[in-house]
């Protein structure tokens, strides 16, 4: 959805170039470039932007411009504009909305200024749709993650670590919390490694009958800082911008949660034991005002209880525990579903060594596996609990792990149905009340098509995008198939990958090969799916410069069970490379390959595997292009770090043996190393760290910093320097 907004003159651009290609249909392929793929986004896809179902179910919302338009699902053209920013009063475009409740009411969010990678600061206005006034939220700065209570009279938002609440009826703003400060004590929002590794910054919840809001604090006093300088050609000395960051076995921010009751204007404090040790990485309300859920994980990751808090009292009950010898994957086993019934919810876990649904009741007592087998659930879309028996909706790898499809099933584990038809991957989108959904697919051969169905019957409604003329672009760009395949490793491992080569071969012809590589934890590269993004474009590119392009899923990548996952568990990096390795060994036996032109490049998990291969696997690479790695797992998150390797006190030979440092007396070949000075996540300490091991062990090789970038190095021309450079270091020493 970002794409089209992002992309939006490309894309006019590629639908001129289209109308071109219809009347000069034979002429020769066009040149791929740069320019295409990150100036004018030629290649980007349509999508439907911002879609927004309303309550009736028969209506959705997507912004265009400055509007909020509402459409009936069975038109094309839209029934009604609910808000103009222009006609409003509002003087700055809107980066998203939200709805009240009853719809009568919109909260509008404008000049975003990002912070992390989730959080951000921005100012909000509240339309009233009635009286069509357009009122600023707050007076007192910034604000972030504002949010409607579930009555629609109230807003919450943080500001600087404080939590606030305004009273839509008086305008009036009241502090929940005072003593927020910055590096010290956070109210309602997340510290850094929580934002990063659990994904959320927002850390404040409405209660269903909007009397109250539970929210987190953060002591971050003790934890250690981290010291990044940022330079600016107009300042005589660096800037330094220190901010909490907690290395591998280091201190932990201290998390507890409240719960501040509006009408009583007092917290409860639930009663769970503060602990450095501790995490509390999930937060929900029940269906229930007076009960909360709270997930609490110990600092190894590998035990995680469920609890349930009495909001009145603030006693804290464990109710579920799950217990791993390597570590509960929270990522992957997320969703928490309470149902209306008061007496049961459903949840994911991999128990099973796949991750699957189960039915439990309120004090904890399994009732019922809902889906078993082979293969995963990866989602859960919703509970339909109107009907007379409840469904289930959830997108699953049933049919392949290279594949995702769509299925519904009862909450007593019967009448499975799969949904989605076309081989390939499928996200869902679903209306509030279940009746309709928006079906997106794409495959290797088929760029994304989004579609409406009736979910009674399966029956589809209309098409929404298709994405034809797209397909048509690449195709006078000579744009080649994604190529799946598989193969066993030398322990005997089947191996997935996918590769784009040239259409037409010569008979005699040997081509080098550039290896893409990413391979952390629970990630997943291989699909049955359309190459649709910057790195894929760039490729083809390459493609049409005469070389073959390569991935290939190692172990620890998911979509193949918890054993396929979870092997890597305190050896980073061993496997991993391994497969690798014995991918690039099996791509030199192809007849059109030359063995001695292989190369390969990766960014951040993938920067630190290509170091690896072309340390310990040189005899097989030539070349490598390392993007922002990780040198010594010790300089990365305690979170992320300490699931997959326990703490460095726990295994000082995984952290020895994982580290890139005392391999760099192995490198051979061409060795390109990128960093961005402002990386806040990987810091800029590990490209300083591995340069140095180079330096040490007399090894040549290249560099290249990217001045204040943080770890995704863009911003105005940015992404076309570092991949032009990429590009000459790949002609130049592949």
């Amino acid at each position: 959805m970002t794409y089209k907004k992002q992309f939006i003159s490309g894309l006019l651009t590629t639908m001129c170039l289209f109308a071109v290609l219809t009347v000069n249909a034979q002429q020769a392929p066009k040149i791929i470039t740069l320019e295409d793929i990150y100036q004018r986004g030629t290649f980007y896809e349509n999508s439907v932007e911002n879609l927004n179902w309303m309550r009736d179910g028969q209506f959705y919302t997507a912004q265009q411009d400055d509007k909020i338009l509402k459409y009936n699902l069975t038109d094309e053209a839209p029934k009604e504009t609910i808000f103009q920013g222009s006609t409003a009063g509002l003087n700055a475009d809107f980066a998203g909305y939200e709805f009240s409740k009853d719809e009568q009411k919109i909260l509008l969010k404008t000049k975003v200024e990002a912070i992390y990678r989730r959080s951000y600061k921005a100012e909000y206005f509240v339309y009233d749709r009635q009286s069509k006034k357009l009122s600023k939220l707050s007076d007192g700065g910034a604000q972030s993650y504002a949010t409607f209570s579930p009555d629609g009279l109230l807003v919450a938002f943080v500001r600087n670590n404080n939590l606030f609440v305004t009273d839509l009826t008086t305008m009036k703003e009241q502090a929940i919390t005072t003593d927020g400060k910055f590096n010290e004590l956070i109210n309602g929002s997340t510290d850094w490694v929580y934002e990063e590794e659990f994904s959320y910054a927002q850390a404040f919840w409405w209660s269903p009958d909007s009397k109250k809001i539970a929210y987190q604090i953060f002591d971050e006093k003790d934890v250690p800082e981290y010291n990044m300088q940022m330079w600016n050609a107009k300042n005589l000395y660096p800037k330094d911008y220190k901010f909490k960051y907690p290395k591998a076995g280091e201190r932990n921010s201290t998390v507890s949660v409240a719960i501040f009751h509006l009408d009583k204007q007092q917290n409860v404090k639930v009663q769970m034991k503060p602990d450095a040790d501790l995490y509390l990485p999930r937060v929900q309300w029940t269906n229930d005002s007076n009960l909360l859920s709270v997930k609490q994980m110990n600092r190894l990751q590998n035990v995680q209880i469920l609890y349930h808090a009495n909001a009145t009292t603030g006693e804290a009950t464990p109710i579920m525990k799950e217990q791993e010898k390597t570590y509960v994957d929270l990522d992957y086993t997320d969703d928490l579903y309470y149902l209306k019934d008061g007496k049961h919810f459903v949840c994911m876990s991999e128990r099973s060594g796949y991750n699957h649904l189960y039915m439990y009741d309120m004090t904890g007592k399994l009732v019922r596996a809902i889906t078993e087998g082979q293969w995963e659930v990866t989602e859960i879309l919703g509970i339909n609990e109107s009907l007379k028996v409840p469904q289930l909706y959830y997108i699953s790898t049933e049919v392949s792990g290279l594949e995702r499809h769509f299925y519904s099933i009862d909450i007593y584990g019967k009448n499975k149905q799969k949904r989605s038809a076309l081989k390939g991957t499928n996200t869902v989108d679903m209306s509030r009340d279940y009746a309709y959904y928006v079906l997106t697919h794409n495959s290797t051969t088929a760029p994304t098509s989004t579609r409406l169905f009736k979910t009674d019957g399966n029956k589809e409604i209309k098409l929404m995008v298709e994405n034809s003329d797209v397909k048509g672009i690449c195709e006078s760009y000579n744009f080649v198939p994604k190529e799946l395949f598989s193969f066993k490793a030398q322990d005997g491992t089947l191996l997935n990958g996918f590769m784009y080569k040239p259409k037409k071969i010569e008979a005699n012809a040997k081509l080098p090969v550039l290896m893409f590589v990413y391979g952390g934890p629970g990630s997943q590269e291989v699909r049955d799916e359309w190459g649709g993004g910057p790195n894929d474009f760039w490729h083809q590119m390459l493609v049409q410069m005469g070389y073959v392009v390569v991935c290939v899923d190692n172990r620890g990548t998911q979509g193949r069970g918890a054993e396929f996952k979870k092997c890597t568990y305190k050896q980073l990096g061993k496997y991993e490379t391994q497969d690798q390795i014995d991918a690039a060994k099996y791509a030199a036996t192809w007849p059109f390959v030359d063995k001695n032109r292989i190369g390969i490049w990766g960014w951040s998990y993938g920067g630190y595997m290509t170091a690896r291969c072309m340390m310990i696997g040189s005899d097989y690479f030539k070349t490598g292009i390392c993007v922002a790695p990780v040198s010594a797992w010790e300089y990365y998150d305690t979170i992320y770090t300490e699931r997959f390797m326990q703490r460095p006190k726990d295994n000082p030979a995984g952290y020895k043996e994982s580290a890139l440092l005392d391999y760099a007396n192995l490198l051979r070949g061409k060795f390109l190393l990128i960093h961005g000075t402002g990386d806040d996540n990987v810091h800029f300490q590990n490209a300083i760290s591995l340069q140095d091991a180079l330096i040490a062990a007399n090894k040549q090789f290249d560099s290249f910093y990217y001045p204040n970038r943080n770890h995704g190095i863009y911003g105005g021309v940015t992404r076309m320097h570092l991949y032009r450079m990429m590009t000459n270091y790949i002609v130049n020493n592949l």
